[in-house]
């Protein structure tokens, strides 16, 4: 029986493991939580998830597990025919948590961004939340000039977490091409994975949502 997803597409984080699942070929059984309706505060779902957030994974054995990257990493090690994606050396893992690890950090900072256009009818993004996104970039930009991918010369589930997070930024603070050209390099490389399709229709319709919102 495939596990259940508790997912709402407009997340990068949900994105990250929709990612994850197509690559390794795991079938989801998709729930879709409406978090404007705020369905994810229900007693059913605070039941399974005190944390109330999405992505929550439900599997075997009313096993459940939050948090995308846990999620991720949960998701290769039980149902992936292989590591390479996740590659079981400490040291290559170290450097591949190090990242998911600035995801998070980056996250706070574009939720910040983002969601006051949502829930307190602001038109603009303030300028120190423009500059620690571009700062972010910058580190990424510095990454990327050692490196093909995020964690090294091949494809991870660290690229899996960071590719819907910078691909949503993108959409407030554009990356510029000519301050970070790796940056830029390694977005449209993922774009043409075979499964990029799982990020595809989530993040254009986010961004649709929130240039509505944005100031012309």
């Amino acid at each position: 029986m495939a596990p259940t997803l508790y997912s709402c597409e407009l997340s990068p984080p949900v994105r990250s493991v929709l990612l994850t699942a197509k690559a390794i070929g795991l079938d989801l059984n998709i729930v879709n939580v409406d978090l404007g309706k705020k369905e994810q505060m229900t007693p059913e779902f605070l039941k399974m998830n005190p944390q109330h957030t999405v992505p929550t994974l439900k599997d075997e054995n009313d096993f459940i597990i939050w948090d995308s990257h846990a999620i991720m990493q949960y998701m290769i090690e039980k149902y992936s025919n292989d590591n390479k994606f996740y590659p079981e050396d400490p040291e290559m893992r170290a450097i591949i948590h190090q990242r998911m690890h600035f995801d998070t950090m980056s996250a706070v900072t574009r939720s910040d961004a983002i969601n006051p256009l949502f829930h307190a009818g602001a038109k603009k993004i303030p300028e120190n939340l423009i500059e620690a996104i571009r700062g972010h970039y910058a580190f990424l930009e510095k990454i990327l000039q050692k490196s093909e991918w995020i964690a090294g010369d091949s494809v991870t589930i660290a690229d899996f977490s960071l590719i819907p997070s910078i691909k949503t930024a993108d959409i407030v603070v554009p990356v510029d091409g000519n301050i970070y050209p790796k940056l830029i390099n390694w977005m449209k490389k993922a774009e043409d994975w075979p499964f990029y399709s799982a990020n595809k229709p989530g993040h254009d319709c986010l961004r649709q949502l929130i240039l509505e919102r944005l100031e012309n």
